[in-house]
């Protein structure tokens, strides 16, 4: 007998349900519906589409619906879901043509993500005003840094899509001017220590930055010509909003029980409130191994992850996520930064109580002409002291030892498990006192 699973959002956590649904088990029935044209689109890579730092957009899309439909899953695209008959186990559903029909289930999987914060400012309505999440809207921002009257570009928001906007449209040849109510740029993810290398990053490459400081209006007639915030007035042909994102939790809020943000809470399982229905991606919470309880992370990785938990518990297979870290990375005019866990400022945040220690040096030994400083900061629980957060910047790409931290976060590894790290030394690579050892040979 055929089980059958709806999923409703095909990008990163509903294709990774699907797939394992679909390889693996061959008594689903796999229904998938998204209001969009296409799936499976890598906004992170919309920023060097753009930018031109790569050729062109096709690769940015892993898959298609056709490879779905070959594998034996129903697929409806451009078609919004107006509501679900949770009693019934129903999927109400209208096409782009206007035309409507149902789609019943045994399993629902919720994997509609998240949407952009939009503050209902004056001239928010205004042309020349866009969003960064779908790829129909990289394409409209591409288009837009293609007009010659297009000269001047106001980012807000200073997170790492609005950063890498920025960089995107410097290279196109823009002026610039990012903004962020925040006093440094990456403030979520990184301390002062390296979020302020970040912001001299940026003002080496002439990008205007305008922090500690709030949009409050757009002005205009019928397009966007002055942006006005709680400092001043400037004159702009072009606002990109990249404010950050909230969970879409519109189908389930009101019969779903919610995490404090929206999100729809879930258990390891990925599992809802109604036994039948699964949330996946940035519509549901994680569980955060740093702080040890559910929390509200957003990342591609952790969609996956989460459709490939749900699938296979609704396959037939129990499956527990091992929770998340939160590991991310950034690369803005050739300097990296990698953090994964919780930085200083986002523990006291939270209420946990940590310590921590830095270390800064060369990558490889002083007689070695390839070389660049590397930063590196630990964080650790004061009472414990297992390690719950590390943050890694250079103009070398160190983005492989980040890894190794999460790894660490997820098993509760203390700081002083890292002291006499065996850790190889070749003169290619790094130092014989390896600054991962050295920053955790410095702990109190």
């Amino acid at each position: 007998m055929q089980l059958k699973t709806v999923i409703i959002g095909t990008n990163h956590a509903g294709i990774a349900a699907a797939n394992t649904l679909l390889d693996t088990y061959k008594d689903q029935e796999v229904v998938m519906i998204d209001r969009n044209t296409n799936l499976s689109y890598l906004g992170c890579g919309t920023a060097l589409w753009v930018g031109r730092q790569i050729e062109s957009y096709e690769n940015l899309f892993y898959t298609n619906e056709k490879a779905f439909a070959e594998k034996g899953a129903k697929i409806h695209m451009e078609t919004s879901v107006t509501e679900v008959d949770f009693q019934n186990k129903v999927v109400c559903c209208e096409k782009a043509n206007g035309s409507k029909f149902q789609e019943s289930y045994d399993k629902l999987i919720l994997a509609t993500g998240s949407l952009p914060i939009s503050p209902k400012i004056d001239g928010h309505d205004l042309d020349g005003i866009h969003f960064l999440k779908l790829f129909q809207e990289g394409q409209a921002v591409d288009a837009e840094l293609s007009k010659e009257e297009v000269q001047t570009v106001a980012v807000i928001g200073a997170g790492y899509i609005g950063v890498e906007i920025a960089e995107a449209a410097k290279r196109r040849g823009k002026n610039v001017l990012l903004f962020d109510v925040e006093s440094t740029s990456l403030a979520s993810y990184y301390d002062e220590w390296f979020s302020k290398d970040m912001d001299e990053n940026l003002k080496k490459h002439e990008i205007d930055l305008h922090l500690g400081e709030r949009a409050t209006a757009y002005l205009g007639e019928e397009r966007v010509q002055t942006l006005v915030t709680d400092k001043g007035s400037y004159a702009v042909d072009l606002v990109i909003n990249a404010i950050g994102f909230l969970p879409n939790n519109a189908l389930g809020k009101d019969h779903l029980k919610l995490f404090k943000n929206g999100a729809y809470l879930v258990d390891r399982h990925q599992q809802t409130s109604d036994p039948d229905v699964y949330a996946i991606g940035d519509c549901a919470n994680v569980y955060s191994n740093a702080l040890q309880q559910p929390a509200y992370i957003a990342l591609a990785t952790n969609a996956v992850r989460s459709g490939i938990v749900a699938a296979h518990n609704i396959g037939g297979t129990p499956l527990e996520s091992i929770g998340v870290q939160g590991s991310n990375g950034i690369s803005i005019f050739g300097y990296h930064m990698v953090s994964t866990g919780l930085s200083v400022k986002a523990a006291e945040k939270f209420g946990l109580s940590v310590k921590y220690t830095d270390f800064e040096d060369l990558q490889r030994p002083g007689f070695m002409t390839h070389n660049a400083n590397v930063k590196i900061r630990i964080v650790y629980e004061t009472s414990s002291r297992r390690v719950v957060g590390a943050q890694m910047a250079s103009f070398e790409d160190i983005s492989m030892g980040i890894h190794m931290f999460s790894l660490a976060i997820e098993e509760g590894v203390t700081i002083d498990k890292l002291k006499l790290l065996d850790i190889f030394f070749l003169p290619h690579f790094n130092q014989p006192y390896n600054y991962i050892t050295m920053a955790a040979l410095s702990a109190e």
